[in-house]
């Protein structure tokens, strides 16, 4: 295998995880869980840790559950970019036009 077969067949880490932020510009916070037996007592706990994701075109709503990869470090906090999204988030909240309500 040559060297650039073997650069295009890298893998990458991926992980899928709920959004949590999406306050900044182009960067969402994703949140992913994990469930792992305690050391020591052997009970399961669950696990969690934020992402810092690149969304360069602001993709990802609050609530959605997306897969992010892992890439070369883009800022001090960010080292991923949104691969996908897995499910989109219900949305709840309707405008007030659509309720008929005089504001």
């Amino acid at each position: 295998m040559t060297g650039q077969q073997a650069a295009k067949t890298v893998l990458r880490n991926e992980k899928v995880g709920q959004v949590v932020s999406t306050k900044m510009a182009k960067t969402i916070v994703v949140e992913v869980s994990r469930r792992v037996p305690h050391p020591l007592y052997k009970r399961i706990v669950k696990k969690r840790k934020k992402f810092y994701a690149h969304d360069a075109e602001g993709a990802a709503r609050l609530g959605d559950v997306v897969r992010i990869v892992e890439c070369r470090p883009l800022s001090k906090l960010k080292h991923w970019k949104l691969d996908g999204i897995v499910r989109r988030a219900p949305q709840v909240g309707a405008p007030p036009a659509e309720l008929d309500v005089k504001v």
